[in-house]
C-alpha cells in the first residue's frame, strides 16, 4: 500500500490517514469501556489500550487493501 493522499498539497502518507482513523476509533472505544467500568476487569490498562489499538489498526488497513482495486 504505497498510496498518497494530497491534503492542500501537502502528500501524506495513507498509513498515516488510517493511524489517525484507528486512533479516533480507539478513543471512542476506550471512552465507553470506561463508562460501563470494564477497565476493573483489565490488568494493564495501558498495555489493553495499545493491544486494542493495533488490532484497530490491524482492521482498518485490512480493510483498505480489500477495498483497493
Amino acid at each position: 500500500m504505497s498510496a498518497e493522499i494530497d491534503i492542500y498539497g501537502v502528500f501524506v502518507p495513507m498509513l498515516l490517514a488510517l493511524m489517525v482513523v484507528a486512533f479516533v476509533l480507539t478513543g471512542a472505544l476506550r471512552f465507553v469501556l470506561a463508562r460501563i467500568g470494564f477497565y476493573k476487569l483489565v490488568w494493564h490498562r495501558s498495555l489493553f489500550n495499545l493491544a486494542v489499538y493495533i488490532i484497530a489498526l490491524g482492521g482498518i488497513v485490512a480493510i483498505a487493501r480489500a477495498c483497493q482495486p
